[in-house]
């Protein structure tokens, strides 16, 4: 089964410097009926203008995934990280017991666009941590790639979670193809353009939660870019 999640009925907040769309639950947008797909929690898909930012806020027990889609996001935590995410790399963050962190948008001129993504952990009190790895667009092209897992395998940031998260680009009547084990899950994020689900047309925004199917077929209508998380 695949239950569509248009992207014109995610909770939405303009805040001026932030245009912020909501896939689940966050914040002031609370829908009891959207409250996170298995272990995932958020999708947030940000816009920030340049020079602004999320000043230093706290966390705790959250896997926190961020993966720039335009632009370039500058990262300070209490662990001591200071780094800058750009399009093609995935930025792991693991609250743990607590840490604190700010998000800037670095460029004077460009916005960043960029989605982040909450899990929950496999138990909580871990230790916080942090990882960040760049995935090159050709290793992505055409095919999916792993990204984050709970193994770290294959070169994946490691989560604290039984999940896996794929990512693709895909050129117009190119397709991949995505086996769910027995009892898995899934969760397609359509981060650009437009894709065909095994049938279904899944446009910029809209996401889809997968049950009982055995396989995933995914095929780019225009050039696209998709997000496939695999959960227990």
């Amino acid at each position: 089964m695949i239950a569509v999640r248009p992207a014109a009925e995610r909770g939405h907040a303009d805040h001026g410097w932030l245009d912020t769309r909501h896939t689940f639950s966050f914040a002031s947008y609370h829908d009891p009926r959207h409250m996170g797909f298995r272990s995932l929690r958020v999708i947030n898909e940000d816009r920030v203008k340049p020079g602004e930012g999320f000043g230093t806020h706290a966390h705790r027990d959250m896997e926190i995934l961020t993966w720039v889609l335009e632009g370039a996001l500058e990262h300070k935590d209490s662990m001591g990280n200071g780094s800058v995410i750009r399009p093609g790399d995935l930025q792991r963050m693991s609250a743990g017991t607590g840490v604190t962190h700010s998000e800037f948008n670095p460029s004077r001129e460009e916005p960043v666009h960029f989605l982040q993504i909450w899990l929950l952990p496999r138990e909580r009190g871990l230790p916080p941590g942090y990882e960040q790895k760049g995935f090159p667009e050709e290793e992505r092209r055409g095919r999916l790639r792993l990204v984050a897992a709970g193994d770290g395998r294959d070169g994946a940031v490691t989560i604290h979670q039984d999940a896996d998260l794929w990512t693709a680009v895909l050129e117009p009547g190119k397709s991949v193809r995505h086996a769910l084990a027995s009892g898995r899950y899934a969760w397609v994020h359509v981060a650009r353009g437009v894709v065909s689900l095994n049938g279904s047309t899944l446009g910029a925004g809209d996401g889809a939660a997968v049950s009982g199917e055995a396989a995933l077929e995914i095929t780019g209508a225009v050039d696209a870019e998709v997000l496939l998380f695999d959960l227990a």
